[in-house]
């Protein structure tokens, strides 16, 4: 059954879009049928995608890739309805009708959150538009520092699910994502990539209920 993810929030420089390509990518390593939709006019993850086609190839990349105005989100999630077994989102920095379609059309909204104070106010709209349309939200803890007293403060304060696992303040994020690949591809064995493989083994026990060895077993080798 296909399972849609978005990555949304309020706040911009959360991280969503190197975020999103990391899932993807992971989640194509370990054999599922993976798309990635942009619907952010800024079209970030568009030119990470151009450049990953140049490294790879066109139709080389291991995932399928649309972007399209958010309006148009359901016709293009109902094209790949057969086709794909994830889809994953990246929206735009607020709440407007882009967001809210694709927020409307998801069995789950990641929202990527540094530890800060403006960061945890930034995710008020979007957890409340989720938890009104019924759509389940978490919030994921990008850029995580567990020694910082100011992470801990912000913690205490969420009133929202929290993924368990967290992403760290690593370079190697931005330095593969401007290559047009991911630190599971670059930097297998890094504590960056052990991070992002740790979390897509959090979301697959979510989306697919399951605690699956054959996929913890992909992702370790990978």
């Amino acid at each position: 059954m296909l399972k849609v993810i978005t990555i949304a929030g309020q706040k911009g420089g959360a991280g969503k879009t190197t975020i999103a390509a990391h899932i993807a990518v992971s989640l194509a390593q370990t054999g599922r049928r993976v798309a990635i939709i942009d619907i952010d006019p800024q079209g970030s993850l568009s030119k990470w995608h151009s450049l990953r086609e140049k490294n790879f190839g066109s139709g080389y990349t291991g995932l399928h890739f649309v972007s399209s105005a958010g309006w148009r989100i359901e016709g293009v999630i109902s094209n790949l309805q057969n086709k794909m077994d994830y889809i994953i989102i990246d929206s735009p920095p607020h709440t407007e009708t882009e967001s809210k379609s694709a927020i409307r059309s998801s069995n789950l909204i990641i929202v990527p959150m540094q530890p800060s104070p403006t960061d945890l106010w930034a995710t008020g709209a979007t957890i409340d538009f989720a938890k009104s349309e019924n759509i389940p939200a978490r919030i994921l803890l990008n850029r995580y520092n567990s020694q910082s007293k100011i992470s801990k403060e912000v913690i205490k304060q969420l009133n929202a699910g929290v993924f368990k696992n967290t992403i760290g303040n690593r370079v190697a994020f931005s330095s593969c994502f401007l290559n047009g690949i991911t630190v599971t591809e670059n930097q297998p064995n890094s504590q960056a990539a052990f991070e992002i493989k740790n979390f897509v083994q959090e979301l697959l026990s979510i989306t697919e209920n399951t605690k699956d060895e054959s996929t913890k077993k992909a992702l370790e080798k990978v």
